[in-house]
């Protein structure tokens, strides 16, 4: 489905329901005297990615794909993002991992866990 670096996002470990990508383009105003403002352009700004899914650890990919994530994360160096179809999207950062589990078992195992996961480009 998604590969970021050496995670794989897909059905067997951690299946995204939701991609999400905003990407910006910089125009500042320059002041001009007795006139309105002008814009110019500056180049690109921020792009982002936020991906949402879901993770049954009982069924694939077991409790440990979120520290895995989160591994990824602390090695501190932009990975490369490739969809499931082979587009190359560029080297991303991963800022921000949340997660939310529910629907435990008797030894507290969760059977549910929802995940996002907040890229940034590394430019």
């Amino acid at each position: 489905m998604l590969a970021l670096g050496a995670f794989r996002f897909s059905v067997s470990t951690a299946a995204y329901q939701k991609f999400e990508r905003s990407s910006e383009w910089r125009w500042p105003p320059t002041d001009r005297i007795g006139m309105a403002p002008a814009k110019q352009y500056v180049g690109p700004g921020e792009d982002t990615i936020t991906v949402d899914g879901v993770i049954f650890p009982q069924y694939r990919g077991g409790l440990r794909q979120m520290d895995m994530m989160r591994a990824q994360a602390g090695l501190g160096q932009p990975l490369p993002l490739i969809t499931g179809f082979g587009r190359y999207l560029g080297f991303y950062c991963i800022e921000k991992v949340r997660e939310s589990m529910d629907t435990f078992m008797s030894d507290g195992a969760p059977r549910k866990i929802e995940f996002t996961v907040e890229l940034g480009a590394y430019s």
